[in-house]
């Protein structure tokens, strides 16, 4: 059991895939807030590709079954 986290959050990465840290903490990496929105939006996105590829196979099993 962990009592306290490693702080270091680039852990072994190398340092060209690190971000750049300016005087009050990494530049330009997204917010919190930010990927819980793109994770929503990914999910919505998935939900949708497989609901148009059902849409499509019924339309098109309909259309050969002759209904």
């Amino acid at each position: 059991m962990r009592i306290f986290t490693d702080l270091n959050l680039n852990g072994r990465s190398t340092t060209r895939v690190q971000p750049k840290v300016g005087e009050w903490g990494p530049q330009m990496v997204p917010s919190t807030a930010a990927k819980k929105r793109m994770r929503l939006w990914a999910s919505l996105v998935l939900l949708a590709g497989i609901a148009a590829l059902f849409g499509v196979g019924y339309y098109f099993y309909k259309a050969l079954s002759g209904g």
